[in-house]
C-alpha cells in the first residue's frame, strides 16, 4: 500500500442522530472508492463498519469502526462513530482522532438531539465540523425545511455547497455551487445538465443565485483581500471559493452543507470532491498542545521529521486476539517491532505488529507517517495513553468521556463464575471508559454502572458471549442507616453456671445521641465496679453489635455509649462474658432511646431544556426531591437544576431523564448525607430489608 504524508490524508469522523444514515453513508463511500464489490446493508448485517454480533444483532452501530480509501491521490479515513446515546464514549473516540467531523442530518428527521451533540463534542474539541444531508430518496425528505433548520440552530456560519433541485416532489438534479454547475444522476453517475431556471427555484423555496451569492459572503469573511474583492461586486474564480471555505472550515467560521442519496449513490461523488477540497489534513491543523515530562505545556507539530507522539484514542478487548488498540499518529512514524514510551505510566514497550483496518479486516503495514490512523495487537496501553519516542516525552489530554449515572447491582447467576466476573469487567472497562465497576461498602454489593439500559445490556451480552460469564442484574440496595433520638441507661447482665468456673459479666451502660459516622465509646466507672482490663471487652462487644441494628439490621451511626457502672467475679469474670454482657446491654438500652432509620440524600445537579425545566421539577418532587435552585447553564438553551434527592429514589433517573428530554438531559449525583426516613415508609423498609 501507498504511503502517504501527513498532506494527503483526511481524517473524517461520521457522527449524528442514530438513524441519519452514517453507516450507509460510509459504505457508499468505500462503494463508491471501490474498496468493496458491493453495497452493504445496515438491516442485514453486511456493511464494513457494523460487523460485531452486538451491532449485527441490533441492526445499528455500538461501537466506532476505521475504514478507509484512496482516491485523487488522499487516503481517507472513516471513522463511523454510533448516534445511540448509551454508546457517547464511542462517538468522543472517534471525533478526537479525527481531522474534521462530518454530521449526518436526516432529510426526512431533520436536525436532532444526536446533531446537536456532535456538534457541541467537536467544537468543544476544536474540530472542524460540515453537515451532509442524507436520505433524500425519501419521499418524506424535504432539503428546504432541514437547511433552515441547520441556519436556526448553527447560525450564520452554516454555508450550503451542493443543493438538489426538486420538482414535483422529486429530485432531479444537484447544483455544485462551487463549480456553479448542475448534475443529474443516471445508473448513479453524474450527468451534466441545466442549470434550473428561476421558476423552479422559486418552487423549491430557496434560490440558487441566492444561494450562490451566501456562499460568496461566507468566503468573503475569511480574507481581506477577499472581502474587498466581494465589496466591489466581483465575481470570485473557483479557486478562490474552494480555499476560501477551505480556510473557513479550518478555522471554524464555515460549515459546509452538501447532500446525498447514499441508496442511489446520487451526490456521493461530489461529496468526495469536497471531501478533498474543503477539510483539512493534519499538516494544516495548528500545532497539539502537550505536557512535556518536567510538566510544562508545549505544542507539537504534525511533521514526519519530529520525534514520535501518538495517541491510543480506542481500545478493543478481544478475548481471543488481545486488545486491539487504535491509534492516531501526531508526529514522527510509528514503526512496529520497536520500543515506545507509555507516558502515562513512563514504561516502556514493544510495538508489535501495526495494521489499517476496513472494518474488521486488516492490513498489516510496516510503518504509519504522521496523521494516520492505525491499529496495534497486545500493548498494555490503554484508551488516552500517548506513546512517545524516548527521546521526548510528553502527553496529551485525555478527552472528557460522559460520565455513567445508571446502576444495577451484578451478581453471577453461577458461583462457579464469580472469580471470573472481576477478570471479564476489568477488560471491558479497559475498553469502554463509561463503564463504571465497584463495591458498594455499605452493603457490599459489586456495582456496575452505565450510561443506559442499551450500555448495560450490551454489557451483559459480550460478558457472556466474549467471556463465558453469565450475570443478572438488580435494583442496588440502598445504604440505610439507624440511629437514637433519646438518652437511654440500660444494664447487661451475663450469668452462666456449668460446673467448675462460670461466666458473669455485669455492665451499666448509658446510650445518647451524637454527631458521629462510628460508635463512640467512654467509660466512666467508680470505685473498681468493673476492672480496666474488661473495658476492651465492652467497647468490643459494643462495636459488633452496631454493624447490624435492631429496626432492619442497618448500621447504627450517632451513638455514644458510656460505661457508668457494673460488678464482676474474681473467677468466673472473663473478656467473653463482658463482651456478651455489653451486647445485651445495647439490645436492651438501644430499642428504649427511640430508634429511627435514616436515608442517603445526594446533591443532584440535572442540566435540561429549558422547556423541560418545570417537568423535571415536578418529576423531582414525585421523588421527594428539594429543589434548591435554577441557573442558566453555560449550554444555549438549557438550564442548571440543583436539588437534594433520597438516593433510594433514584435508581431510574437516568431512563426517566432520557425519555423526558428526548436525551438532551444530564445529571450528576453524589451522596452527601443522611437525613430521617419519612415514618410513613419506615415500615415498608423495615419489612423489606429486616435482616435479624
Amino acid at each position: 500500500m501507498k504511503n502517504y504524508d501527513n498532506t494527503q490524508i483526511k481524517n473524517i469522523a461520521i457522527a449524528g442522530h442514530a438513524g441519519s444514515g452514517k453507516t450507509t453513508l460510509t459504505e457508499t463511500l468505500l462503494y463508491a472508492a471501490g474498496v468493496t464489490d458491493r453495497l452493504g446493508k445496515v438491516a442485514d448485517g453486511t456493511t464494513v463498519s457494523d460487523y460485531t454480533a452486538e451491532e449485527i444483532k441490533r441492526k445499528g452501530s455500538v461501537y466506532t469502526s476505521l475504514s478507509f480509501y484512496e482516491r485523487d491521490g488522499f487516503k481517507v479515513n472513516l471513522l463511523d462513530t454510533p448516534g445511540l446515546f448509551d454508546c457517547e464514549q464511542s462517538m468522543v473516540e472517534g471525533i478526537s482522532a479525527c481531522g474534521c467531523c462530518m454530521i449526518t442530518v436526516s432529510g426526512k428527521s431533520g436536525v436532532k438531539v444526536g446533531t446537536h451533540k456532535a456538534y457541541n463534542y467537536a467544537k468543544k474539541m476544536g474540530k472542524p465540523a460540515m453537515f451532509v444531508v442524507t436520505k433524500l430518496d425519501d419521499e418524506n425528505a424535504n432539503f428546504n425545511n432541514v437547511l433552515t433548520q441547520l441556519k436556526t440552530e448553527f447560525g450564520p456560519a452554516v454555508c450550503p455547497v451542493v443543493v438538489p433541485v426538486i420538482a414535483d416532489r422529486k429530485i432531479v438534479s444537484f447544483v455544485n455551487l462551487i463549480e456553479m454547475k448542475a448534475y443529474k444522476y443516471v445508473d448513479g453517475k453524474a450527468v451534466e445538465t441545466d442549470m434550473p431556471t428561476a421558476e423552479v427555484s422559486e418552487k423549491m423555496g430557496y434560490r440558487i443565485d441566492g444561494l450562490i451569492e451566501a456562499v460568496s459572503e461566507a468566503v468573503a469573511e475569511t480574507d481581506e483581500a477577499l472581502f474587498e474583492k466581494f465589496f466591489s461586486g466581483e465575481a470570485f474564480t473557483q479557486k478562490e471559493l474552494i480555499d476560501g471555505i477551505h480556510k473557513g472550515v479550518n478555522e471554524g467560521i464555515i460549515l459546509p452543507v452538501t447532500c446525498v442519496s447514499a441508496a442511489t449513490m446520487a451526490g456521493v461523488d461530489m461529496l468526495m470532491k469536497e471531501i478533498t477540497l474543503l477539510l483539512p489534513a493534519p499538516a494544516e491543523k495548528e500545532d497539539k498542545p502537550a505536557i512535556s515530562a518536567d510538566g510544562t505545556p508545549c505544542s507539537i507539530i504534525c511533521e514526519s521529521a519530529a520525534p514520535l507522539s501518538a495517541i491510543v484514542f480506542k481500545t478493543v478487548a478481544d478475548p481471543f486476539v488481545g486488545k486491539l488498540s487504535y491509534i492516531r499518529v501526531q508526529s514522527g512514524t510509528l514503526k512496529s517491532n520497536t520500543e515506545v514510551v507509555n507516558a502515562a505510566t513512563g514504561v516502556s514497550e514493544k510495538v508489535g505488529k501495526l495494521f489499517f483496518l476496513e472494518g474488521k479486516k486488516q492490513i498489516e503495514t510496516a510503518e504509519v507517517g504522521c496523521g494516520d490512523i492505525c491499529a496495534a495487537v497486545k500493548l498494555s496501553a490503554h484508551t488516552g495513553d500517548t506513546l512517545c519516542d524516548p527521546a521526548r516525552v510528553i502527553s496529551y489530554a485525555v478527552p472528557k468521556f460522559p460520565a455513567p449515572t445508571y446502576r444495577v447491582a451484578l451478581k453471577a447467576v453461577s458461583q462457579s463464575d464469580e472469580s471470573k466476573i472481576s477478570s471479564a469487567i476489568s477488560r471491558l472497562l479497559e475498553e469502554d471508559m463509561s463503564l463504571k465497576y465497584e463495591q458498594e461498602p455499605d452493603t457490599l454489593e459489586m456495582i456496575l454502572t452505565t450510561l443506559g439500559g442499551l450500555h448495560l445490556d450490551s454489557t451483559v451480552g459480550r460478558l457472556k458471549r466474549d467471556f463465558g460469564v453469565d450475570v443478572t442484574t438488580s435494583v442496588p440496595k440502598v445504604a440505610y442507616k439507624e440511629t437514637i433520638r433519646k438518652k437511654v441507661k440500660a444494664q447487661g447482665r451475663y450469668k452462666k453456671q456449668s460446673g467448675g468456673h462460670g461466666q458473669f459479666g455485669d455492665v451499666w451502660i448509658e446510650f445518647e445521641p451524637c454527631i458521629s459516622d462510628e460508635l463512640i465509646f467512654e467509660e466512666r466507672v467508680f470505685g473498681g465496679a468493673v476492672p480496666k482490663n474488661y473495658f476492651p471487652a465492652v467497647e468490643k462487644g459494643l462495636q459488633e453489635c452496631v454493624k447490624h441494628g435492631v429496626l432492619a439490621g442497618f448500621p447504627v451511626v450517632g451513638v455514644k455509649a458510656i460505661l457508668v457502672d457494673g460488678s464482676y467475679h474474681p473467677v468466673d469474670s472473663s473478656e467473653m462474658s463482658f463482651k456478651t454482657a455489653a451486647a445485651l446491654a445495647f439490645k436492651e438500652g438501644i430499642p428504649q432511646a427511640e430508634p429511627m432509620l435514616l436515608e442517603p440524600v445526594g446533591n443532584l445537579t440535572v442540566t435540561v431544556p429549558d422547556d423541560k425545566t418545570g417537568d423535571v421539577i415536578g418529576e423531582l418532587n414525585k421523588r421527594r426531591g428539594r429543589v434548591m435552585g435554577m441557573i442558566p447553564s453555560e449550554e444555549k438553551g438549557m438550564t442548571e437544576v440543583t436539588a437534594e434527592v433520597p438516593m433510594a429514589e433514584m435508581s431510574d433517573f437516568t431512563l426517566t431523564l432520557r425519555q423526558m428530554t428526548q436525551g438532551q438531559g444530564t445529571f450528576t449525583l453524589e451522596q452527601a448525607r443522611y437525613d430521617r426516613l419519612p415514618e410513613n415508609l419506615v415500615a415498608e423498609v423495615i419489612a423489606k430489608n429486616f435482616a435479624g
